[in-house]
């Protein structure tokens, strides 16, 4: 049987009502190896590193993630509920959504669709890639032993391609519908809590931004704004008597691009800390509130923020925000950490081998890669356990000199105790070489 340190053991033990006794014995197995195989992480790959490979009943750890009875989005809830306790037991809540692409190709992987690879393309250059799309939740909060703001996973979805709809005759969910039945998830799950949503300009749409605005607990969506929106001022009150429908908008407002090229705007300097992991930058805003609307729309009253460097590094944006009460240094403090998103998806691809699992079944395909994101949060959470007090060692190189801890010093830290503290049978009593 396998025997497991007590802070491993204290903390997966959250996970465990959601499986059966014989299912539970199996997850671990599959949790660990998951942490300790180098390379590849298939469940042949855990076996082997588990020291399984002779194991007549392999079946069984497959099973697990294509047949047994269990629910992801049961075991995120748990997770986002260790997160928050840990990392952020009190103030507002900030999460990070963004989508990334699984490249997997085969004729029975159903879901798969063409998207743009984020990676090869650019403003310039289009590049298309068939995979898998996800969609992913990260709560972003600051890790104390690494002295920065870490993105942790706990929540992802498969967004199918419109193909797979139309093959079932289905309609199609585009992002922004998974996005918003996230968020109303979330909000279910976490119902007295403040949250702050950070996103990229693919969920600046009206209809995402309303439902945020109409919840019963609204949260608030920070997003970027597209130069050339329409901006209306609010709507003059209702006359007494006054006949026809009621306005949803009132005078048009310059476009933010119009506002860039006007020499008579106001420009107010301020300092963001951590602009990109680039450390403090002073950048020029330009702020005021409006209303959306697009014909056919819903009106959404935001508050947009202009942004632009005055040494001219950078293009200017455009951000917006639906709560109308947020200051605009806030506001670019919590946007300026969407850069950490990107960095959890390529720290699962280079150290927990996202895009190397080979189940083809719907179910373990809908399984495997949020578990392996989340699997980041986890080894975060026990990183945190082992080294709270004294700090997490830094590995370094002679061409590259590390200053804080990184998820792959977390890593080490974790397998380093994992292999020291458990017993694992390496070898198979009937084995002969």
């Amino acid at each position: 049987m396998l025997t497991l340190p007590v802070e491993f053991t204290s903390l997966m033990i959250t996970f465990a009502p959601l499986f059966s006794w014989r299912v539970w014995q199996h997850v671990q197995v599959l949790a660990v190896g998951a942490i300790l195989a180098p390379g590849k992480r298939t469940v042949t790959a855990t076996l082997r590193v588990m020291g399984l490979s002779q194991s007549q009943h392999f079946q069984n750890y497959h099973r697990v993630l294509n047949r047994a009875v269990w629910s992801s989005r049961h075991a995120s809830r748990l997770l986002l509920l260790l997160l928050v306790q840990v990392f952020a037991p009190s103030g507002p809540l900030v999460m990070g959504l963004d989508d990334t692409l699984e490249r997997r190709r085969g004729a029975r992987i159903k879901a798969k669709g063409i998207h743009r690879d984020p990676v090869r393309s650019s403003h310039s250059h289009f590049v298309k890639a068939s995979g898998l799309s996800w969609l992913c939740l990260m709560l972003m909060v600051p890790i104390p032993w690494a002295g920065q703001v870490w993105a942790l996973p706990f929540l992802t979805v498969l967004a199918p391609s419109e193909r797979y709809h139309q093959e079932r005759g289905q309609p199609h969910k585009k992002l922004t519908d998974w996005a918003r039945q996230m968020l109303l998830q979330v909000r279910r799950w976490c119902p007295k809590r403040a949250l702050v949503v950070v996103a990229d300009s693919s969920f600046a749409a009206l209809e995402l931004l309303w439902s945020v605005v109409c919840m019963p607990q609204p949260l608030c969506l920070i997003t970027r704004l597209r130069l050339d929106a329409a901006l209306y001022r609010p709507a003059p009150p209702r006359q007494p008597g006054q006949m026809g429908r009621p306005r949803l908008k009132g005078k048009r407002l310059p476009t933010l691009s119009q506002v860039l090229a006007n020499p008579q705007t106001q420009w107010t300097r301020v300092q963001v800390h951590e602009w990109y992991g680039e450390g403090e930058r002073e950048v020029e805003i330009a702020l005021d509130t409006a209303v959306w609307y697009h014909t056919g729309l819903p009106a959404v009253p935001i508050r947009w923020v202009l942004v632009r460097d005055p040494l001219g590094k950078f293009r200017p944006q455009a951000l917006l925000c639906t709560d109308l009460t947020v200051e605009p240094g806030q506001i670019l403090s919590w946007f300026v950490l969407r850069w950490r998103l990107e960095v959890t998806f390529e720290e699962v691809r280079g150290h927990l081998g996202l895009e190397t699992q080979r189940q083809w079944s719907d179910l373990a395909i809908a399984r495997t890669t949020p578990a392996l994101l989340g699997l980041v949060s986890l080894i975060t959470l026990l990183a945190h356990r082992l080294g709270a007090e004294e700090g997490l060692p830094v590995r370094q190189a002679s061409w590259y000199q590390e200053v804080q801890p990184t998820f792959a010093d977390a890593l080490a830290q974790v397998r380093w105790y994992l292999w020291s503290q458990a017993h694992f049978p390496m070898s198979h009593s009937e084995l002969r070489w």
